[in-house]
C-alpha cells in the first residue's frame, strides 16, 4: 500500500468533513453517487468490513473517525499505515485550525462570520444524519432478502431499538450498553 495515497484519500476526507469524527463517515461510506466515496473509488473495504470498523471505532476511545481511518491504514498498511492514514484525517482540521484561530477573535462578531457558522451547523447536522442513516442500513438492512420480511435483520433490529430505549430512559454510560450488545450478540449469535 503506498502510504502518500492512504495520506491523501484520508487527507481529501478530513477536509470535507464538518462536524466531527461522525461527519467523515458518510465520506467514507454512504454517498455511493459521490465523487468522494471512498470504498467505491478504492475498493479498499467491503460491507462487512465497514460494520466491524464502524463497531470497533464506536467502542474504542477517540473519535470514530479517527478510528476507522487508523484501522483501514492499519489494515492495508501495518502501524505506519494506521498513523499515516489518521493524520491524514486530522491534518486538514489542524491547519484550519493553526490558520483561523487567529483570525477568528478579531472577526468573531461580523455578520458573514456569524452566517457561516449558522451554515455549518445544519450542514454538520445533515452529515451526521447520513452518517446515522448509513450505519442503521449496514447493521439493520439485509440486501440479500428476497421477501419483504427479510430485508430487516430482525433481531439486530429488536436489540437496537431495545438499547435506544434504554439509553432513553435509564442514561447510564455508554460502555455498558456497548457491553449489554456485545453479550446480546454473542447470545443470540448475531
Amino acid at each position: 500500500m503506498n502510504l502518500l495515497l492512504l495520506y491523501l484519500e484520508f487527507f481529501k476526507i478530513g477536509l470535507f468533513a464538518v462536524g466531527g469524527g461522525l461527519a467523515t463517515l458518510p465520506f467514507l461510506f454512504f454517498m455511493t453517487e459521490d465523487r468522494f466515496t471512498f470504498i467505491r473509488k478504492t475498493g479498499w473495504l467491503n460491507a462487512e468490513q465497514i460494520g466491524n470498523f464502524l463497531a470497533i471505532g464506536q467502542c474504542s476511545p477517540g473519535a470514530i473517525g479517527v478510528n476507522v481511518a487508523a484501522q483501514t491504514g492499519f489494515l492495508y498498511g501495518g502501524v505506519p499505515g494506521g498513523i499515516v492514514a489518521a493524520l491524514g484525517l486530522i491534518s486538514p482540521a489542524i491547519i484550519v485550525i493553526a490558520l483561523v484561530a487567529k483570525a477568528l477573535q478579531s472577526i468573531k462578531d461580523n455578520k458573514t462570520t456569524v452566517a457561516v457558522f449558522s451554515g455549518l451547523r445544519p450542514a454538520a447536522t445533515g452529515l451526521l444524519s447520513a452518517a446515522g442513516l448509513g450505519v442503521w442500513r449496514l447493521t439493520l438492512y439485509n440486501p440479500v432478502g428476497v421477501a419483504w420480511h427479510e430485508i430487516i435483520r430482525w433481531r439486530e433490529s429488536i436489540l437496537g431499538i431495545a438499547i435506544f430505549l434504554l439509553v432513553i430512559k435509564f442514561k447510564k454510560h455508554p460502555i455498558m450498553y456497548i457491553a449489554l450488545g456485545a453479550a446480546a450478540g454473542m447470545l443470540l449469535r448475531l
